[in-house]
């Protein structure tokens, strides 16, 4: 049975989307959490053992892989993903009480999400001024510290109950299947099977050379390991060096897992487990 931690670093501050997918797990969520201001605060609180756990973004259904999480794992910690979580994204556009449409000339927001809602910003607004911010929550908390009724922000709905601002308009990213997967980090492996898990792996090739892809995915082909995610990513060695990044079905304490793993050994220069953990539910958010 894996051990609940006692305290948990995430994507902060309070009111980011991070911190809603952390809360819908009641384990982690009766923890100690413990807010930073960047990805890579939160996986140095783990690396020196001031937190058990981190808490971070790895991939946004519009905008894709956040690398910034996905590099550190794969090139500067060695961590075990402890598990997924999915999150339905809303975002709303909030702003201090009184304040109406029509009078808001600035809206503040994280770059991704402003991306996220240019449709909505385009038939709402003929002339908005949009100013970026850290993070969701921090513009929510600058539009209610130091905003007037001019100003608005995007953000997630546990933003405007935490800093007391009113949603003018619910729901207005532009695509409304958006979902982002966070993912629970830890120094030691701590999942067990489930029967219903995925195992990431990082497969560093020795050399580029015909076939080398074809070799590797035979591995899997043979033991009839559905892949769920295939991507590439460079190792900072030099143009055209890559590595691959693998998510498969089942845990890496599965036979055919074990085996396959053992395999690829074979054609590649190192293979590094990001972890095994159970596969998300999407929750709503």
């Amino acid at each position: 049975m894996v051990l609940q931690p006692n305290s948990v670093a995430y994507f902060g501050p309070s009111g980011t989307f991070t911190e809603e997918a952390l809360l819908t797990q009641a384990d982690l969520a009766a923890s100690t959490l413990l807010p930073k201001t960047s990805i890579a605060e939160v996986l140095e609180a783990v690396a020196t053992g001031e937190v058990d756990m981190g808490f971070v973004p790895i991939e946004n259904a519009i905008e894709g892989t956040v690398n910034e999480t996905l590099d550190a794992l794969i090139f500067e910690y060695d961590f075990f993903i402890e598990r997924e979580v999915i999150l339905d994204v809303h975002l709303q556009l909030m702003a201090k009480r009184g304040a109406t449409i029509p009078r808001i000339t600035r809206i503040h927001s994280y770059p991704h999400a402003l991306a996220q809602v240019r449709g909505f910003l385009a038939s709402t607004f003929e002339n908005v001024e949009t100013i970026a911010e850290k993070s969701t929550a921090d513009a929510a908390k600058v539009v209610s510290e130091r905003g007037d009724n001019h100003d608005a922000a995007i953000a997630p709905r546990l933003s405007a109950s935490l800093y007391g601002l009113e949603i003018l308009a619910n729901d207005i990213e532009d695509h409304k299947d958006n979902q982002t997967r966070f993912v629970a980090v830890a120094r030691t492996p701590l999942s067990e099977q489930t029967g219903g898990d995925r195992t990431s792996i990082v497969c560093f090739q020795d050399s580029d050379r015909p076939g080398s892809l074809h070799e590797i995915l035979g591995e899997f082909a043979s033991r009839d390991i559905n892949l769920t995610n295939l991507q590439s990513r460079p190792t900072k060695r030099g143009l055209g060096d890559y590595c691959f990044i693998i998510d498969l079905e089942g845990h890496m304490e599965d036979t055919n897992v074990s085996e396959c793993l053992k395999g690829l050994t074979q054609h590649l220069a190192r293979v590094k487990v990001l972890g095994s953990y159970r596969v998300g539910e999407l929750l709503e958010g």
